[in-house]
């Protein structure tokens, strides 16, 4: 499966050379996962979306991932808006798409839901969600899992079809799905606790000290990366399917 990985954003420079950019991460991750999901032999292609870089066509990739970001959906500026337009490509072409933190916020705000600045602040640290609806892509099925978090934007309103997975504390909209092509994730599955100190600490004072311990505090806990990404390997191969079956009935 070729999958390919729209970058939104740069890893901070004190933090890139030990931990690297976000598509190696998330390719790190992913390439864990595949042997729990079962899946076939993984390629990965980047595009700098900041830049303007896109493929030439949707079908140069079987699926998408769009990363996090520093960037607001709503900021006024033409590489978010152009991204924005991509979104609506990728969804009217039924093109499995997985979006993390900002990309998670772009593909509900791209369809006509809202993100915003949440209510509570920033959420850093490791926060835990509740599945409330299961999916067929959820194998192995857990009832809730723990990723890392950092983010002070969330999905306020999902857009008309989309469907809520799971909830986490101070975050309703957690992990959605609209149709079979799109799935929508808040947490960071590709972050490791260490990648998260340190952004922690670069975030210290405008985090204040008490959310800054408590987010520290919560790194003992036992995440569920590995899960989560044989969830989003499985959901991208059946988006596939479901997608070829589709091309198939309209022939």
């Amino acid at each position: 499966m070729r999958i390919g990985i729209l970058k939104a954003d740069g890893v901070n420079p004190r933090l890139q050379p030990e931990f690297g950019e976000y598509p190696a991460m998330i390719t790190r991750v992913l390439k864990r996962a595949a042997e729990f999901a079962a899946n076939d032999t993984l390629e990965f292609l980047v595009y700098d979306v900041e830049l303007g870089e896109y493929p030439k066509q949707l079908a140069d990739c079987d699926g998408y991932i769009i990363t996090g970001s520093k960037s607001s959906v709503y900021d006024d500026v033409p590489w978010v808006h152009q991204l924005l337009d991509f979104v609506r490509a990728l969804d009217a072409s039924r093109t499995p798409t997985v979006g993390i933190c900002f990309g998670h916020q772009l593909m509900a705000h791209a369809l006509g839901g809202k993100a915003e600045p949440a209510a509570v602040g920033w959420r850093v640290g490791v926060h835990h969600a509740q599945v409330i609806n299961t999916a067929s892509f959820m194998a192995p099925y857990a009832g809730a899992f723990a990723l890392l978090y950092s983010h002070k934007d969330q999905v306020a309103s999902l857009p008309a079809g989309a469907t809520v997975l799971a909830t986490s504390d101070s975050c309703p909209n957690a992990m959605f799905q609209i149709g079979k092509h799109m799935l929508g994730l808040q947490g960071h599955p590709e972050f490791i606790k260490d990648y998260s100190k340190g952004l922690l600490a670069l975030r210290r004072e405008t985090l204040g000290e008490s959310l800054y311990a408590a987010g520290m505090a919560s790194l003992q806990e036992n995440t569920d990366e590995v899960l989560v990404g044989a969830w989003i390997l499985r959901f991208l191969a059946d988006a596939r399917a479901a997608r070829r079956d589709l091309a198939v009935a309209g022939s």
